[in-house]
């Protein structure tokens, strides 16, 4: 896989970051497609290399169950043992999961809401991913909080919210900015619309 230089810039920024004695609490910004997962992986795996596990949160099951095919295909040839956790798992799956993640069997554990949950204990915790934070609710977001005090935080954003935009300008979150869309990748448009000018905006965009 060849990066872009924003790519690697922000690459390196989170790895100098995850070096550092105090935890990281790092915002990752990025449009939809620009590769901010793919850097989110390369941090992943330098904390699964120095025997830290990984979760990575999301904020529904469709994007867990994404998330987690991609990073099966990108650590196939590691040996990472990569598990999920939603609404789909199975009970009794769910709590073989819950033991063997407690005993360091699971290198990156990815999931909905549910992760939060005290009942998911780690052997060895190094870094929280978050996809989309500011689609969390309050309860989740006070976790979320009082994890960051001990671990390196990674947040994945392309729409960042104005508490976060604050304790950027303020200096207590560092952020890196992916800026350009990986080759071959066409830039997503975005329109808001009224709803009876929407077979006009489909006019306008068919072929």
């Amino acid at each position: 896989y060849e990066a872009t230089p924003d790519q690697i810039k922000a690459t390196e920024e989170i790895k100098r970051e995850m070096e550092k004695p105090k935890p990281m609490d790092h915002l990752l910004c990025g449009d939809v497609g620009f590769g901010k997962t793919e850097v989110a992986m390369r941090a992943a795996f330098k904390a699964i290399s120095n025997n830290k596990q990984v979760a990575l949160l999301c904020p529904t099951t469709i994007l867990s169950m994404q998330h987690y095919q991609t990073f099966i295909k990108r650590f196939e040839n590691v040996g990472a043992n990569i598990r999920v956790v939603n609404r789909f798992v199975p009970t009794k799956e769910m709590s073989q999961i819950k033991k063997e993640l407690a005993d360091g069997q699971v290198d990156i554990i990815i999931g909905t809401h549910k992760l939060l949950n005290k009942s998911f204990q780690y052997k060895s915790l190094g870094l929280l991913i978050i996809d989309e934070e500011q689609r969390f609710g309050v309860e989740h977001k006070e976790k979320i909080k009082e994890m960051k005090n001990t671990i390196d935080v990674l947040s994945l954003s392309a729409t960042p919210i104005p508490r976060t935009l604050a304790l950027i300008l303020y200096g207590d979150l560092d952020i890196s900015i992916i800026d350009e869309l990986p080759p071959n990748r066409k830039k997503i448009d975005t329109f808001a619309v009224r709803k009876n000018m929407e077979e006009r905006v489909i006019n306008i965009l068919r072929p």
